[in-house]
């Protein structure tokens, strides 16, 4: 077996992605994983979060320019870090690879970087992808783009999509950039010259796993596209393990929220967080306060403030509830959803927060904004049946009568043990999935297999 190991350790695998959490986060676990099987890992991103690190995990960490500043705040103007990391990546990339003494086995990259594929053609190494939202989107990505169905149009703007593998989708269950309302074209263009280029990646590994999309994901194989479920790819800790490393914002929040949260009775705490992209009006701030004062339950809330603002805004509601729960500006959210006083989850629906909680086994109130979030919400509420969805005013505004009416039905209405069910199901099988013979741990024993085998090909 050492001997297999250290024949491994001479294959090198590069890593690429944006430094945007939800892609880096994914892809460095993944990039751990592949280091267990004996790989040798590189992850090389376009900004530098990683403090004075040089390897995670027995990852190897490097950098690539995308032209901007190595201060500048990407997170403010997304679309011109795209223009910007489309633009100077590839060549910044194509130096790096060919700066190295050895030769990389293969490179794989998330979405958002289709240019990605056209380096690795031309320094002629194979390439795979690394979907980071669910084999639903993907197949909804793939229809829209090469135009094989009928999506709404902004003349008929309210029609259903079926799809193979698929539930019917209404207009709004399907991700926001297949939509004519779309106000982010940069993102649609970058979507579109991936998918219509898909033929230039090898593989496909998705951030799922075979028993939470099993019909659709056997409806893109059978179409001859190679897709293999590696999830869920989650922090450590959800899975009874150790992290070590933790590439989001830690401070004094997050012995806070533990030591609330253990004061607290079992499933009585509403968890409410729209991750690290949504920020709060005060509109939307005094309407979930309203709703948590109606309810009269234990919160623990995460406001993302826009930066604009200092602090809290001063509330005449939000000191009325203060008492109740705790509002926090960061939360070490593994360890909150793992936590036994969580009851319910209150969540925009990134796929990432959405994959933490199905691997902790919480029931969810779907809260959607844009991207893939609207057809995530459409999974939790009529496919995996462990949540509800939040719906807004006729304004697009959250309503504080809506919240409470949500969070009753999910911690103490009619379908609330079948929630909590339904949600202690997909937490057995996720961590199924992951054991010795589960079905991503085959998926990626596979993927290592035809990384040793093309390697082979290529000496």
């Amino acid at each position: 077996m050492g001997s297999f190991y250290e024949q491994n350790q001479n294959i090198n695998v590069l890593l690429v992605t944006p430094s945007a959490p939800g892609h880096l986060n994914p892809i460095l676990r993944l990039g751990k994983s592949l280091v267990s099987k004996g790989l040798h890992v590189t992850l090389i991103t376009n900004e530098y979060p990683f403090k004075d690190n040089t390897m995670i995990g027995g990852v190897r960490l490097e950098f690539f320019s995308d032209g901007l500043p190595l201060d500048y705040n990407r997170k403010a103007d997304l679309v011109h870090s795209m223009d910007m990391i489309s633009k100077f990546g590839p060549g910044s990339l194509l130096a790096f690879i060919r700066s190295r003494p050895n030769k990389f086995a293969y490179i794989i990259h998330t979405p958002f970087l289709p240019w990605v594929s056209d380096v690795a053609a031309e320094v002629g190494v194979p390439n795979a992808m690394l979907w980071i939202q669910p084999c639903t989107v993907y197949q909804i990505y793939h229809h829209y783009y090469n135009r094989l169905e009928d999506f709404p149009t902004e003349s008929e703007l309210n029609m259903n999509v079926k799809l193979p593998g698929l539930p019917v989708f209404r207009t709004d269950d399907l991700p926001s950039f297949v939509l004519p309302t779309n106000t982010f074209a940069s993102f649609g263009s970058v979507l579109k010259k991936l998918f219509c280029s898909m033929h230039k990646v090898k593989w496909v590994l998705g951030n799922s796993f075979m028993e939470l999309e099993k019909d659709v994901t056997v409806a893109i194989n059978n179409t001859g596209r190679v897709f293999w479920p590696v999830g869920p790819i989650v922090p450590a800790t959800l899975l009874g393990k150790e992290e070590d490393f933790d590439l989001t914002k830690s401070n004094e929040d997050q012995n806070n929220c533990i030591e609330w949260l253990d004061k607290q009775k079992p499933s009585s705490v509403v968890y409410i967080s729209f991750g690290t992209l949504l920020y709060w009006s005060e509109k939307e701030i005094q309407s979930i306060a309203a709703g948590l004062k109606k309810i009269n339950r234990p919160f623990l809330w995460v406001i993302l403030m826009s930066p604009s603002y200092q602090q809290l805004p001063k509330l005449e509601i939000l000191e009325e509830i203060k008492e109740q729960g705790l509002i926090v500006s960061w939360s070490p959210q593994s360890a909150v959803l793992s936590h036994p006083s969580v009851g319910c989850f209150l969540s925009h629906c990134g796929w990432n927060s959405l994959l933490e909680t199905i691997t902790a086994g919480v029931p969810v109130i779907a809260c959607p904004h844009w991207t893939d979030q609207p057809t995530n919400a459409k999974l939790v509420t009529d496919v995996w049946r462990v949540g509800v969805k939040l719906n807004k005013n006729s304004e697009g505004f959250l309503d504080g009568e809506e919240v409470r009416r949500c969070v009753e039905e999910v911690m103490s209405g009619q379908r609330s043990k079948e929630f909590t069910k339904n949600a202690l199901d997909l937490k057995s099988a996720a961590r199924q999935a992951l054991v010795n013979g589960g079905s991503s741990y085959d998926n990626i024993q596979m993927f290592v297999n035809e990384i040793i085998s093309s390697c082979s090909d290529q000496q």
